[in-house]
């Protein structure tokens, strides 16, 4: 180290900005990929949302159901049963089948009744996908569940 310049107070301050400008630059990168991905929102009010919460509630344990999805071969499969395990009368149903993580990637499944259950040609690709349903009765009460999907590798 005989010929090496001498480390003076300009190199340090330099080695010092250099290294907390990296650490700068990838917070602020990361932050933006964060935010730009994830909406954050599972209501646009949720006080609003909050003063029927118990109505809504009491309302869907009524009606008894259950839904249970099911992707095999290129098909999503939803069943939604009744108390006594008789498909359920299902007046309406509305359903979003999209990542948990983002927004980007959702879409309406174009549902069909078949034989007591609701069939949609849907090709996914691997990882967690969560299916959003809001079914509605005849007499009105609303049925709402999110419904969690895993594909597998090679399993789309």
């Amino acid at each position: 180290m005989s010929g090496d310049a001498p480390l003076t107070g300009r190199k340090v301050l330099a080695i010092a900005v250099a290294a907390f400008g990296v650490v700068i630059a990838a917070n602020l990168v990361l932050a933006w990929q964060a935010v730009g991905t994830f909406p954050g929102t599972e209501t646009a009010n949720s006080y609003v949302a909050s003063q029927r919460y118990d109505a809504d509630r009491a309302a869907q344990q009524a009606l008894g159901w259950r839904a249970e999805v099911a992707h095999a071969a290129g098909v999503l499969t939803l069943a939604l049963t009744d108390a006594q395990g008789r498909p359920a009368p299902v007046a309406a149903l509305a359903a979003t089948l999209g990542r948990p993580t983002h927004r980007r990637d959702d879409f309406v499944p174009g549902f069909l009744y078949d034989a007591g259950s609701f069939r949609a040609a849907v090709a996914l690709a691997p990882g967690v996908w969560h299916l959003r349903i809001e079914a509605r009765a005849a007499d009105g009460a609303v049925f709402r569940q999110r419904l969690v999907i895993r594909i597998a590798e090679g399993g789309g």
